[in-house]
């Protein structure tokens, strides 16, 4: 057991007292405590850049001892860990929300990666593929230890994370945002590994915004708010036990005031064009970019008009990412037919130039990868998709530029010290926000929003909607796209669902509700399709 004392049950495994993380002059914790006791899922959960995951790096290694004030005890023992393998020698392992795999190794060479078997310097690859199925069998994954991780979903690839954690004899593991990118089946599954780990007496730090998830499984939850402990709630007496605490008491803990409304209220457009039909999607047809047999939007059609919040919902691979992707120049996919209107005007949209020119407009669900760089600042990121209107003669006008971004940066509520703060230091939330920000600057008239709340906190959620709110109000037109049906049902005049890549459903928001969705999403495709005919 590395060391670690055999604790009773309620008994603190960690304690963290006085942990205070300064960047610069900007502090990011300030006196943190924290105590976790053996075998509990204790949930750490606040707003955006409250400082849930730099507490983590500094329990975990990732911020060495030196690097911040207060004290670590863990097993009763004070800890000053130089590193993340320091950390993990007394059991102590971190899966962030980024995962830490190679895609190109094997499942078994991930989970051994850095903690290989070997012998006199050979690695025993009898022995690896043995103990990695051992492993994949206690987090319920029936995958052949030889499978490549590029060829898993998200999905597993979070339970090899978990099996390499377990492969090191972990004593505390922490999850990062565990569920984010998961659907709700692969969440579940998760989350039901978690608890029979807790049963096993590991304890869990679990880091997550999904106050669902946190009452359902966690069993005390401290609250962190601009670097400070707020408060530690026990939510439930024993494991299996209902949670004591409801939703509304830990979100006022979050964001320091209660939100007597979970959406903002809405402000309806009453201009000369109010209703006029803004985006037409009309049996809109296109194959896998790979496969091209294979039909991944099958003649879908709907409608925004001028003022209106469209939702659009469906489970994972139902096609809502792949139609809105290609639809926006068609960036996903082979078209193979269907027409787009934007105004009533038939519009043929090749490229992503030509889409945004058209006042179309796309955030995408992947902001890291697709969305922004990471590595430049909030005022290039804002100005990325407009600098054709801030330029002259050919030449981007700084000045301007600037005024923009802080003109946005305010408007938006972006946490950042300056515009010139490079985008990877912001948190996600702040992020989201600067995705979003790049677009509004283009001045677009249609705007289609995937997964825009995603990996946020009830706060920040709280301020995009109202930013969604507003474009509606100004008379823009909105795709919503959303795996959450409540921000669907919250936020939307209207909703389709889809399923197999098709349209199957239309509601108004008066007859919309979780089931009636649910119900049109799970619908059965037909066991036999038109092939399409391509278009030019």
């Amino acid at each position: 057991m590395s060391g670690l004392k055999v604790m009773r049950a309620d008994t603190p495994v960690l304690e963290m007292h006085g942990i205070t993380k300064k960047f610069g002059g900007v502090t990011a914790l300030d006196g943190v405590r924290l105590s976790v006791r053996a075998g509990e899922i204790h949930a750490v959960c606040g707003e955006n850049g409250a400082g849930k995951s730099t507490l983590m790096k500094v329990l975990s290694g990732v911020y060495p001892h030196g690097s911040y004030a207060g004290e670590i005890r863990f097993g009763g023992e004070r800890c000053a860990f130089g590193d993340v393998r320091a950390g993990e020698r007394r059991g102590i392992v971190i899966v962030h929300q980024e995962l830490a795999l190679v895609p190109c190794l094997s499942v078994a060479e991930n989970i051994f990666l850095g903690n290989e078997r070997a012998r006199r310097g050979v690695i025993g690859r009898y022995e690896t593929l043995r103990q990695a199925s051992a492993l994949l069998a206690r987090v319920g994954l029936a995958e052949d230890p030889r499978t490549r991780v590029a060829d898993l979903g998200v999905g597993k690839q979070q339970l090899v994370e978990i099996a390499k954690a377990l492969a090191k004899d972990v004593r505390l593991l922490i999850l990062d945002e565990p569920t984010a990118a998961l659907n709700d089946a692969d969440s579940d599954h998760l989350l039901d590994l978690v608890c029979r780990l807790r049963d096993q007496g590991v304890a869990c730090v679990l880091i997550s915004h999904k106050l669902g998830e946190i009452r359902r499984v966690a069993d005390r939850v401290t609250v962190l708010r601009d670097g400070r402990t707020v408060e530690t709630f026990t939510v439930r007496d024993r494991p299996g036990a209902a949670p004591s605490v409801p939703e509304e008491r830990i979100i006022r803990a979050m964001v320091g005031r209660d939100l007597d409304h979970r959406f903002p209220p809405r402000t309806r457009y009453e201009g000369p064009d109010a209703g006029a039909p803004a985006l037409a999607v009309e049996r809109w047809t296109v194959r896998h970019p790979v496969d091209h047999r294979r039909t991944v939007v099958d003649g879908a059609s709907l409608h925004v008009r001028r003022g209106e919040i469209v939702g659009l919902a469906g489970l994972v691979g139902a096609g809502r990412t792949e139609l809105a992707m290609s639809v926006f120049g068609r960036s996903y996919g082979r078209y193979a037919g269907g027409t787009v209107r934007l105004g009533g005007r038939p519009v043929v949209l090749r490229t992503v130039p030509q889409a945004v020119a058209s006042g179309l407009a796309y955030v995408t669900e992947d902001r890291k990868t697709y969305g922004l760089d990471l590595l430049d600042t909030v005022h290039r990121n804002l100005s990325l998709a407009a600098l054709s209107g801030l330029a002259r003669r050919g030449v981007v006008d700084r000045h301007a530029e600037r005024r923009a971004a802080e003109e946005l940066r305010t408007s938006l509520g972006i946490r950042s010290r300056t515009v010139f703060e490079p985008v990877g230091r912001l948190s996600g939330g702040n992020q989201q926000k600067v995705l979003l920000g790049k677009w509004l600057l283009a001045g677009p008239e249609v705007l289609i929003l995937d997964e825009p709340t995603r990996g946020v906190d009830v706060g920040a959620k709280y301020e995009i909607h109202a930013v969604i709110g507003q474009l509606a109000a100004r008379g823009k037109a909105v795709l919503l796209i959303s795996s959450e049906l409540p921000e669907l049902l919250g936020l939307c005049d209207r909703l389709y669902t889809m399923a197999a890549g098709r349209v199957t459903g239309e509601l108004p928001r008066a007859r919309a509700s979780q089931e009636a969705l649910m119900r049109l999403m799970t619908v059965e495709p037909p066991t036999t399709r038109p092939s399409p005919t391509d278009e030019s």
